[in-house]
């Protein structure tokens, strides 16, 4: 049954001696953890777990502990394992996320409670967040700063070889699950079950020696040694087409989970086949767009951005809506990989909704900029729009970009990319340790919800101090 949280208790004063307290921006943070909103609407995901969770079994962790572990783990950027012995350990964080003198939830109960909560979710938890930054006056949206990122998936670097003998691999791992749910009920003989693993490693170093060496020879040896690793896969692929049938026919529910497991992976395997029987074999260029990268991470998309170092990087764009104090006021995962001046009017659209007003600044790269833009901002109320055009400027656009308040506010822009810094150094937003398109919108999330609460408190915070220098 879901509890929403334990009785109350004070572990600093159990130990009077120790004088214990929380920090001032934690205890900020404790109060803004208090909202009831940012509770119902965690509660609301975890309580679809079971269809009587809300009234019927064994007490469950608490809402409130489960909302404020994974505020913490994300906080300090640790992982399921570390949250569970540090705050363990420690009795502020005890105290901070209501465990009191219970047990700390197990790393894996925490990880299954946390993969409940949805994406959605989690963003309008964001939107309340943003909306308490608001009524506490740590901003109030007067400027806008926009700019786009990338979140890497957490994958290999991707290879045709790599991604087919990832497909094998998982194939003959699912082939082994099967021999023994179907037991001697089918008659499909050794060679349905087959694993072709060694054959695969073994390839795969021989296209690792040859991929060193240069000229026509090596070049016929690779083509070979690919040609024989696409037909391992789509022998592979054949057994576990035979398998799934006779699966197919059992009624236990792990027959049923393995039919969903092959349903999953057969399709992505048959699209690594095709790719790189067209690159290797036929020697097509293959559009990114149509690409497969990752097995496991298959929303993978492959980005270049140019920069010294890194031209090409691999997981996923997110653009970034900043507001002044430092509050990430809108994030979105985008599903292309160009330019972002077609979603500047969504930002613009929704910056009106949640401050009944337009920016009188907005601030973005020549990535944003584009003559409807500028057109679509102006007529919705921005003051100065502080966009740099692409392309060879004209004596009259190199007039206006040269005016001291556009210059002014492309150095305001500039700051988003520390906070981008911060993000992914001290958020976790350079690479996404969930899976799936949903765990990257779950982990994006959470990254910008802690860093919000963390403004608001830092601000908070420092507001008893400012004033009692100022009285001084």
């Amino acid at each position: 049954m879901l509890r929403d949280r334990y009785a109350p208790q004070d572990l600093f004063a159990l130990v009077p001696k120790l004088q214990l307290q929380l920090d001032p921006e934690l205890a900020q943070l404790d109060q803004l953890l208090d909202d009831d909103a940012l509770f119902q609407r965690v509660r609301a995901d975890l309580v679809r777990r079971r269809p009587h969770t809300a009234t019927r079994g064994r007490h469950s962790t608490p809402v409130e502990v489960i909302l404020r572990l994974l505020v913490v783990k994300r906080l300090y950027n640790w992982s399921y394992e570390q949250t569970e012995r540090l705050v363990g350990d420690s009795l502020v964080l005890r105290q901070f996320c209501r465990v009191y003198l219970e047990p700390v939830p197990d790393d894996t109960t925490l990880l299954r409670w946390a993969n409940l909560i949805g994406p959605e979710t989690v963003a309008a938890l964001n939107d309340r967040v943003v909306e308490l930054a608001r009524s506490l006056q740590v901003t109030r949206g007067r400027k806008l700063r926009i700019d786009a990122t990338v979140v890497a998936t957490d994958i290999h670097h991707p290879t045709d070889s790599r991604i087919l003998g990832d497909g094998v691999r998982v194939l003959s791992r699912l082939l082994r699950r099967a021999k023994t749910v179907l037991g001697e009920q089918v008659e499909l003989g050794k060679e349905a079950f087959r694993t072709r693993t060694r054959s695969v490693r073994r390839l795969a170093q021989q296209l690792h020696r040859v991929a060193r060496r240069h000229g026509e020879q090596a070049a016929e040896e690779l083509r070979q040694a690919y040609a024989r690793l696409v037909d391992i896969a789509r022998a592979s692929r054949a057994q576990a087409a035979r398998v799934r049938t006779a699966l197919q026919g059992q009624a236990d529910a792990a027959a049923q989970r393995l039919v969903e497991r092959l349903d999953h992976v057969v399709p992505l395997l048959e699209q690594a086949i095709e790719q790189a029987t067209r690159r290797v074999l036929q020697g097509e260029a293959v559009p990114s767009e149509e690409k497969l990268l990752s097995l496991f991470e298959p929303h993978t998309q492959v980005i270049r951005r140019h920069k010294a170092g890194q031209p090409t990087e691999f997981g996923r764009k997110l653009l970034l809506d900043e507001v002044e104090g430092g509050i990430i006021s809108r994030y979105e995962l985008l599903d292309d990989v160009g330019l972002e001046h077609p979603h500047l009017p969504r930002s613009l659209e929704a910056h009106r909704q949640r401050f009944a007003r337009a920016p009188d600044v907005l601030a973005g790269d020549r990535g944003l900029y584009s003559p409807e833009n500028e057109a679509l901002a102006r007529q919705a109320g921005v003051k100065r729009v502080v966009l740099p055009k692409t392309g060879r400027l004209s004596r009259e656009r190199q007039q206006h970009e040269r005016q001291r308040w556009f210059k002014r506010g492309f150095r305001f822009r500039a700051g988003i990319e520390g906070r981008i810094h911060v993000l992914q150094r001290d958020y976790g937003l350079e690479r996404c340790r969930d899976h799936g398109a949903v765990g990257m919108g779950r982990w994006v999330g959470w990254g910008v919800v802690a860093h919000n609460l963390a403004q608001i408190a830092r601000s908070q915070a420092r507001r008893p101090a400012r004033a009692n220098r100022r009285a001084a």
